[in-house]
């Protein structure tokens, strides 16, 4: 139980705990979105199948498979961080997506009006600023005593999900490069 000293220190926790809550409502409220649309065609998206067919065209293969990955990684991190409930792993998953979307903009710049990596940016640095500030207090993690949310967990969840976005990423951007190799460039315009 936290003591406080004063009663700006409680006001202060207070404060902190119910911006955590905002943080995580919102940033896991987006990426569930972003995730359903994904796995299941909500909101307009494009589900399994046309999700991965858009993988396929920007790299990610097998294209079904990425799309649940990262339909997966957005809905449940979107949904654990709304809740405040294995943050670490969470907010790591969470960001590992974003990094891949990231993978997909960057060659358009940073601003999202240009299609650039800009909002998968943002989202990532959130939930993962999110998985290591912690939930909160207004959290399942801290109704269940931090159980899956202890420190050790946050580096362990950053490393192995930037293991696997490297090799992902990196994977990905072999095919490109090898792609690109096949193409003729043209030689002459007529």
């Amino acid at each position: 139980m936290t003591r406080y000293t004063t009663r700006y220190d409680r006001t202060c926790y207070d404060r902190r705990d119910l911006g955590l809550l905002l943080l995580r409502l919102g940033t896991g409220g987006v990426l569930a979105a972003h995730g359903a649309q994904k796995l299941f065609g909500w909101f307009g998206g494009g589900g399994i199948e046309g999700t991965g067919q858009f993988m396929e065209t920007v790299g990610y293969a097998p294209g079904r498979a990425s799309a649940t990955a990262a339909g997966l990684a957005e809905t449940g991190g979107g949904v654990l961080l709304a809740l405040g409930l294995a943050t670490p792993a969470a907010g790591a998953a969470a960001a590992g997506a974003m990094a891949g979307a990231a993978a997909v903009h960057a060659p358009s710049g940073f601003f999202n009006q240009e299609g650039g990596y800009e909002y998968a940016a943002t989202l990532g640095l959130t939930a993962a600023g999110l998985a290591v500030a912690g939930p909160g207090r207004l959290s399942l993690d801290h109704a269940l005593g931090h159980t899956v949310n202890r420190g050790w967990m946050v580096p362990a969840a950053f490393a192995a999900v930037a293991a696997a976005t490297v090799v992902v990423v990196g994977a990905r951007g072999r095919r490109l490069r090898k792609a690109r190799e096949g193409e003729q460039e043209v030689l002459f315009e007529e």
